[in-house]
């Protein structure tokens, strides 16, 4: 078991939050100087004082010559024939490069440790390879935000982004929705002390449409556009939903009743399938990018993957309707992540009994790699352009870790959070990526690099899920 959610009895500590607006900019401690002799800016180089001579840099005997040529002219004041005075300038041009400079205020470039001709010749000019430029990756967050009452619970997820680059947030009974594009932010749907606090929100494919889990087990959906309802799902689970995920038209919702629940959004009698695999609380669900196989993670310690070709609406009593049952993790199994590059992997990561991020084959149910990371493991997201994998965690430094795949090396570690870092979710371009913590704050990384140019997108005639909602009377 991990350790849930954490609540304050100081009244006077809730009035202030209630005081607090929600996402709006954390304003920034000033900015003092490092007292170590190095910087933290990359474009930086240590080349000495602008004001202050490099000796190292100097070539003494020139600066010799040109401090005392002047003297040794003015005693030897002899007129020089034409034919020596060509010599003299000839000379100065050639040994000094007409040089007038005494001082030099740079360091000297380092010798190169092989001659230049020797690596001329060891390197085909046919065979030679452009060195790919390192990213760079700022160590600190780009932009913070207030989020108040933000519920401190490991097993809810609070969090996402969707396809029209607006982002999601719940705050105690309330989700806001902030726009990426202009930063304004506006509240979408308040829910009563009954029926909350909401304890999931994700988004459809389409960006319009989301779908919002409540404690009660009741789930909506809303337009964001119009801000309009458009339906409830009631009687889907006993308790809380923590847990949403998309595939099309078909929303799946993950229970503290230890059930999953296909509901395809289309139609009045909503229910599809229902899995039944995890005798605890789902906390975790994540379909593939086929939409063949959702994967699920829960309390029990469990992660189980189901094959959309074994569905069936009524299996009989007793049968084992999941594709592959992974009980390899020790604790909580939250973070799940389907890999953009390789359709049968997955990345799961588990609570603070196991702190570990483990690598499946789906097709074979085999474990690839398994990797302490030191810490709970909240969160996972792969880099849509790169081989590297992004992962959040808790106790002790609350940081979020880049890692190279599949060496599972860290390249970063990005620090700020004051609490576990609980929920992330990434930019529609794939290049940040915002992370929220029990500290009450959202924060964004500009981790995975920068966007590239937009393409025109397509025209599609499918007009998503929630399309015959326009044309009810």
């Amino acid at each position: 078991m991990d350790a849930g959610s954490s609540s304050s009895s100081i009244s006077s500590e809730k009035r202030r939050m209630s005081s607090r607006r929600p996402l709006q900019d954390v304003p920034s401690r000033p900015f003092l100087p490092s007292m170590h002799t190095t910087s933290r800016n990359p474009s930086w180089r240590q080349s000495g004082d602008r004001f202050i001579p490099d000796r190292s840099a100097m070539d003494m005997d020139v600066a010799y010559y040109l401090l005392t040529q002047t003297r040794k002219e003015k005693e030897n004041a002899v007129p020089a024939s034409p034919s020596k005075e060509a010599y003299r300038k000839l000379l100065a041009e050639n040994l000094l490069k007409n040089r007038t400079r005494i001082l030099a205020f740079h360091s000297k470039p380092p010798a190169p440790s092989r001659p230049f001709f020797q690596e001329a010749d060891a390197v085909s000019p046919h065979h030679a390879k452009p060195a790919k430029q390192r990213r760079y990756i700022p160590q600190s967050a780009d932009r913070t935000l207030d989020a108040p009452d933000i519920v401190d619970d490991y097993y809810l997820n609070l969090l996402d982004w969707g396809s029209g680059n607006v982002l999601s947030i719940a705050l105690g009974n309330t989700v806001y929705l902030w726009d990426a594009s202009d930063g304004s932010t506006s509240e979408l749907v308040t829910v009563d002390d009954d029926a909350g606090p909401v304890t999931s929100v994700s988004w459809a494919p389409d960006g319009r449409h989301i779908a919002v889990g409540l404690n009660s087990s009741d789930v909506q959906l809303w337009d964001s556009a119009s801000n309009r309802s458009l339906r409830t799902l009631r009687g889907v689970h006993g308790s809380r939903v923590g847990s949403l995920a998309w595939n099309n038209n078909i929303l799946s919702t993950g229970g503290m009743d230890g059930k999953i629940v296909n509901n395809d959004v289309r139609v009045r009698s909503h229910v599809v399938q229902t899995y039944r695999g995890h005798q605890q609380e789902v906390c975790g669900l994540k379909w593939s990018g086929s939409g063949q196989q959702l994967a699920s993670g829960g309390n029990d310690n469990l992660v189980h993957i189901w094959d959309v070709s074994m569905a069936s609406a009524n299996p009989p009593r007793g049968q084992n309707q999941w594709f592959h049952r992974l009980d390899d993790h020790m604790a909580a199994v939250k973070a799940l992540a389907w890999c953009p590059f390789q359709s049968n992997l997955l990345a799961s990561g588990g609570g603070g009994g196991d702190r570990c991020i483990k690598f499946w084959n789906t097709h074979t149910g085999a474990c690839l790699n398994s990797v302490d990371t030191g810490s709970q493991v909240c969160s996972l997201l792969w880099n849509k352009k790169e081989r590297e994998l992004l992962s959040s965690h808790g106790f002790t430094q609350n940081q979020l870790t880049l890692w190279k795949y599949p060496s599972m090396v860290r390249i970063a570690e990005l620090t700020g959070h004051t609490s576990r870092v609980l929920f992330m979710a990434q930019s529609p371009d794939g290049c940040t990526v915002a992370s929220a913590a029990g500290d009450e704050t959202l924060r964004f990384w500009n981790v995975f690099g920068t966007p590239e140019a937009a393409k025109p997108a397509a025209k599609s005639g499918n007009a998503g899920p929630f399309s015959s909602y326009n044309h009810i009377r």
